[in-house]
């Protein structure tokens, strides 16, 4: 070993290269894994877009609404995309805000009202869009507080007016953006 050190100059240096690029493939991803944390979600909701609205359904739709958020928190949660955030301590914020504005998903400005007051790196609005009893949509909308860019907006069709075929939306909906993070670590951050 020390003949071919003495024969090539590069020779050590090159032995210290390889050493260091083993260490850093050995224990790079480890420690970055380890770091790493997902970032935190501040989920303002669901609304309903209604272009026909039908009174007799109101109630069964809003506790859809209902439904299909606490089914988005499970499966972010469950698949580690996002950390949470609470609702509960900033709810007098969410509420102010909500009304003051006929839909959050349309007003950027007050997303971010409520990520800042959060203290959330993100924050998510998501909507239904309800064409026809028969024909529907699932839309999130997450962005970035500090910069309020768009970080990821998705929409899912989904056919049926009932609690499977909206909670089927919503998990399809997560499941894209786990596959999509999964190939692209960055995917909706």
């Amino acid at each position: 070993m020390t003949a071919i050190v003495r024969r090539h100059p590069f020779a050590r240096l090159s032995l210290a290269l390889v050493a260091f690029a083993a260490l850093v493939l050995a224990f790079g991803p480890a420690a970055r894994a380890a770091e790493a944390s997902p970032a935190t979600l501040a989920m303002t909701g669901f609304e309903l877009l209604e272009d026909h609205p039908d009174a007799s359904r109101h109630d069964a739709q809003q506790a859809r609404l209902k439904l299909i958020e606490d089914e988005f928190r499970a499966q972010i949660q469950q698949r580690g995309l996002y950390t949470l955030v609470d609702n509960t301590p900033h709810q007098a914020l969410i509420d102010r805000v909500r009304g003051g504005v006929e839909f959050l998903y349309r007003c950027p400005h007050c997303l971010a009202e409520i990520g800042n007051g959060i203290g959330a790196q993100y924050v998510a609005v998501g909507w239904v869009q309800k064409v026809s009893n028969l024909i529907l949509n699932v839309n999130i909308e997450i962005r970035e507080v500090a910069t309020n860019r768009v970080a990821l907006v998705k929409s899912v069709d989904m056919r049926g007016n009932n609690d499977e075929s909206w909670i089927r939306a919503v998990r399809f909906l997560v499941r894209d953006i786990d596959d999509r993070r999964q190939a692209n670590p960055r995917y909706g951050l």
